[in-house]
């Protein structure tokens, strides 16, 4: 599959005409293949062995009325929606105490902080429901079934954002804690002030990803009588006898909730790298020599000097370039005027040199070219 413009192959590398040419028979016998199950299935509901046509509008029409939203399909949206920003809420309050306990050098903290994210993680989402669902009935708290969706929709997710929080700190560079315990902050405020704020900076988008596990995740409330929108929804159906109606329009209700907040993760890295992105830096192009329109020495002695990958001193003398003024006798003498600052000492002091052992310098302090050198002394 070939990638977008401006996007780069991370987990492959761009497919030959053999491979396209394979990948579009999959894809054309794939697509051949829905099609003649959806066909299929269309003519089963249309015509089923024992009972009534499903694709009738008489099934469909109560599941799309304005009475079936007003009654059933928005009130349970709003508690569908009501469970998960509490949720999402406490997810990440969750997800950064004990994400940030986990970092903490105390290893008290860290070991219990430890082995409740880890408990939190194993454990299913509905037995977390089904537990507290009767533990908060036994308690007499009014709302049970709500209260057991949200709590254990946080102890999950977030036990699944410390783990984000963690990692993000983990995939710091060392040079971030290096340099803020040289300045002297301890590890905490190190961590607290320095480490956390960038990790959480960096997870929002697999945050926002985790959005989407909340919303579909409080559907099981409906296990526990919570009335959500697909408990809603069923309840809809068993009115009219047209329960697969009633549920595909939730599945449609859930589908447009998640695919927004599919996007909303996409959108976010971009708007986040617009952001932090440092501005671009163009690459150093010389002023044009004298007698060298190619410009190839000037451009060639610029790169040595900005990029060095393996680090250390400046070169004393330059790689010799080709071009109409890069004449080997003037090399010596003009290595310092290719980049180097011509104000250096020791460009200075090998100056000096050069005057007493070349006689021709010494006509009222100018430089006098030879015969057959180009006479320019300006920069490579």
């Amino acid at each position: 599959m070939a990638n977008a413009p401006g996007e780069s192959a991370v987990l492959f590398d761009q497919p030959g005409p053999k491979s396209r040419r394979i990948i579009r028979i999959v894809n054309w016998s794939a697509a051949i293949v829905f099609a003649i199950a959806l066909v299929l299935v269309l003519l089963r509901l249309y015509n089923p062995p024992d009972g009534e046509n499903q694709l009738s509008w008489e099934l469909w029409k109560p599941a799309l009325d304005g009475e079936a939203w007003s009654d059933f399909y928005l009130p349970g949206l709003w508690m569908t929606l009501r469970a998960t920003i509490l949720a999402v809420i406490g997810s990440v309050v969750f997800g950064l105490a004990f994400g940030i306990g986990r970092l903490l050098p105390n290893v008290v903290i860290r070991s219990i902080a430890g082995v409740i994210v880890e408990f939190c993680r194993a454990v299913p989402v509905l037995m977390f429901m089904i537990f507290f669902w009767r533990f908060f009935a036994f308690l007499g708290v009014e709302g049970e079934a709500y209260w057991a969706v949200v709590v254990s929709l946080v102890l999950y997710n977030g036990s699944v954002v410390a783990e984000l929080v963690r990692s993000g700190v983990g995939n710091l560079p060392n040079g971030q804690r290096e340099a803020s315990l040289a300045l002297g902050l301890t590890h905490t405020q190190s961590l607290m002030e320095i480490e956390v704020p960038q990790a959480v900076f960096a997870m929002l988008p697999a945050a926002v990803t985790q959005l989407v596990v909340v919303l579909k995740d409080t559907a099981l409330g409906s296990i526990i009588m919570y009335t959500d929108l697909l408990q809603e929804s069923r309840r809809l159906g068993s009115m009219y006898f047209n329960i697969l109606q009633t549920l595909a329009v939730a599945a449609v209700v859930y589908f447009v909730f998640c695919w927004l907040l599919s996007r909303l993760a996409e959108w976010l890295p971009k708007r986040m790298q617009q952001r932090t992105a440092a501005a671009v830096e163009h690459e150093t192009v010389a002023p044009i020599a004298i007698m060298d329109p190619s410009n190839v020495n000037q451009i060639a002695v610029a790169r040595e000097m900005k990029q060095r990958p393996y680090g250390g001193a400046p070169r004393r003398y330059h790689v010799h370039h080709r071009g109409s003024n890069a004449s080997i006798r003037e090399w010596r003498r003009t290595r310092y005027m290719q980049g180097y600052d011509e104000t250096h000492p020791e460009s200075q002091r090998d100056f000096q040199k050069e005057k007493e052992a070349w006689p021709f310098f010494k006509d009222n302090g100018k430089d006098k070219p030879r015969n057959g050198d180009s006479g320019s002394t300006h920069n490579q």
